[in-house]
């Protein structure tokens, strides 16, 4: 079985124990590591079976896939952040650098700025965002999952907390990244497996700190753990109706603004 996800340390410990055999009865895998921007064009494709997808790119994948109600990230707190070096209150007639077109960072970054004209926007590799912005080579930039634990060390401000925006607009959790299985395979077993990994992680926190580590080299231990601490979570276990309700509404607004194709059925 094809299995894809990010090598951030939220993912890691999240699959730790599926790709390492811990979970009776789980299908061996073929892992492919992979930023969500690469896995939201490869699943448009086909190209894995079980694999982590932005929320926003869902209504182009769920002819094929359907939606896991376990493994992914959603919560509260835990938004995209849109940067600056100061100054700025919008961000009209601004450069911004984007880590992708398909997130939902950027979705939700269209229906804050809705109405606000930027000068340019940029698909940027995420790791190179914080950089560009310090270095003004963009007015601002778009960023995600540990940068909003070290843009200060960058010298940077939080022009806006987009989770803080969505959850005092609709008073639901963020959802960010999501599960997806192929639609010929027993969803209801997969979803076991990974709510067994899951749980696996969180009784034995020990067990995949070298393999969260090995794949996030970059990050303190520090960072490492403040990005699980805030990412897995009980939406993580099971999306439960709250983690529901947030789907389809940032898909029902998404559509109604005209940002994305359709507003898909995702239960």
């Amino acid at each position: 079985m094809k299995l894809a996800f990010s090598p951030c340390p939220n993912d890691t410990f999240v699959f730790h124990a599926w790709t390492h055999g811990l979970i009776p009865g789980a299908p061996p895998v073929e892992i492919t590591y992979a930023d969500i921007d690469v896995t939201n064009t490869a699943a448009e494709r086909g190209e894995f079976d079980v694999v982590k997808v932005s929320y926003a790119a869902l209504p182009w994948l769920l002819d094929d896939y359907r939606l896991l109600p376990t493994g992914g990230a959603l919560g509260r707190g835990c938004g995209p952040l849109v940067l600056t070096r100061g100054g700025p209150t919008n961000v009209d007639g601004l450069t911004v650098a984007v880590p992708s077109e398909r997130s939902t960072a950027y979705l939700l970054f269209r229906l804050w700025a809705a109405g606000q004209r930027p000068a340019r926007i940029d698909v940027v590799p995420f790791a190179e965002i914080m950089p560009a912005v310090r270095d003004g080579r963009y007015d601002a930039g778009l960023v995600i999952h540990e940068a909003r634990f070290v843009y200060q060390d960058y010298g940077l401000h939080a022009l806006v907390d987009l989770g803080e925006w969505w959850e005092s607009d609709t008073g639901l959790p963020i959802p960010l990244g999501a599960i997806l299985a192929k639609r010929e395979l027993d969803a209801d077993h997969l979803t076991a497996v990974i709510r067994a990994s899951v749980e696996h992680a969180w009784a034995n926190p020990a067990a995949p700190a070298a393999y969260i580590a090995e794949h996030a080299a970059e990050m303190s231990p520090d960072v490492q753990r403040r990005h699980i601490d805030l990412y897995v979570n009980e939406f993580t276990r099971d999306l439960g109706e709250d983690g529901y309700a947030a789907v389809e509404a940032l898909l029902g607004r998404a559509h109604k603004e005209g940002l994305i194709p359709a507003d898909p059925a995702i239960r």
